[in-house]
């Protein structure tokens, strides 16, 4: 139990609803350089979820009713697995941070759902699933999912994988204090945070990128193999650990360099078709997409459409899978990189 000092400690940090720049920065700074050595391999020991979720009968629509009584913002639902590395960052790395417990604990309940078991959800609708085929249902590709749901059983934010606690705290803020009904969390990040303006030249560029123009047009004729963007921005950490890490094994490049590969800056006036054949910018594009993370690798088929998007921190194990899941041809028969692993015993 906290001692009072530290219960008085969790009550400001619990009413404040916006987070201080320059811990945010500190935050940025420490995350990263973690990142450069995390592991994201299956686990050894089992991740359980902390005590201070929720004790469900998996009823979402009852869970969702007790928050609001309780006064709260509304439910977060944890989609996970046991043996994920990256769920294990978030529950231990993220929320062991006393402002972020905090803050998560005043505005949300917990729910957590293991995408391979087999235990009774009802969803917000009422229809009833395994957590496994409720899993499906959701399109989760990657864990940790966290799916946010506000007093009209409306989602107000879905994130996908791990996001730092920089990002993550945002992304609490941005539902408690209800700017999800006013714009796109792309949106509100960018007015929080505003992009760097890009300087050709200061992105991590690589020999396999296709040189512009960047003409993707897909929709005419079919592209021998498929296609993967990565979206990307200039300083920014995150895009250094993928091209410092994963992007610099063997096996990454051996499998990469299979693709047609286009690097475009998230927010420039870039030119470019998309696989759709429209003409555009970049930061249209990225715009259109709703990204808000750099780096996102989005994956598209010979015809131009979406497979499969990495919107979040991904490591070599994650990426390395990723792309075998593309090159096999998998995502025909499997519409979710998660049924595949599942088929794959993995």
């Amino acid at each position: 139990m906290p001692s009072r000092v530290g219960r008085l400690l969790l009550l400001l940090i619990s009413c404040c609803a916006v987070w201080s720049p320059a811990v945010q920065a500190e935050d940025e700074f420490e995350n990263f350089a973690e990142l450069e050595t995390f592991d994201d391999a299956p686990l050894e020991e089992p991740v359980g979820l902390p005590a201070w979720f929720k004790l469900s009968f998996l009823d979402l629509g009852e869970d969702l009713q007790e928050a609001i009584d309780g006064g709260k913002t509304g439910l977060m639902v944890y989609l996970g697995q046991k043996y994920c590395a990256y769920c294990k960052k978030l529950l231990h790395d993220n929320f062991d941070k006393l402002d972020i417990l905090a803050y998560t604990q005043k505005h949300f309940d917990a729910i957590g759902i293991d995408i391979h078991g087999q235990r009774v959800v009802n969803n917000l609708q009422g229809v009833e699933w395994t957590e496994r085929s409720f899993a499906i249902e959701q399109g989760v590709d990657f864990t940790p999912t966290l799916i946010f749901y506000d007093s009209d059983k409306r989602e107000a934010l879905r994130l996908t994988g791990y996001y730092p606690p920089y990002k993550f705290r945002a992304a609490l803020e941005y539902v408690a204090a209800g700017y999800y009904l006013k714009e796109d969390f792309r949106t509100y990040l960018a007015r929080a945070d505003v992009p760097l303006v890009f300087d050709a030249g200061e992105m991590n560029y690589e020999d396999f990128f296709a040189p512009p123009p960047h003409a993707l047009d897909r929709s005419r004729w079919p592209g021998q193999r498929p296609l993967a963007v990565f979206f990307e921005q200039s300083n920014c950490h995150a895009c250094d650990v993928l091209h410092t890490g994963p992007l610099d094994e063997a096996d990454i490049r051996e499998r990469i360099k299979q693709l047609d590969l286009t690097q475009l800056e998230m927010w420039s006036d870039t030119p470019v078709i998309t696989p759709a054949g429209e003409r555009t910018t970049a930061g249209q594009w990225a715009d259109q997409l709703g990204l808000f993370y750099t780096p996102t690798l989005i994956f598209f088929d010979e015809h131009g459409e979406e497979i499969l998007r990495v919107d979040s921190v991904v490591q070599f194990y994650r990426l390395r899978n990723v792309l075998d899941y593309i090159l096999s041809g998998a995502y025909r028969q499997y519409p979710t990189f998660q049924q595949w692993r599942s088929a794959q015993g993995r």
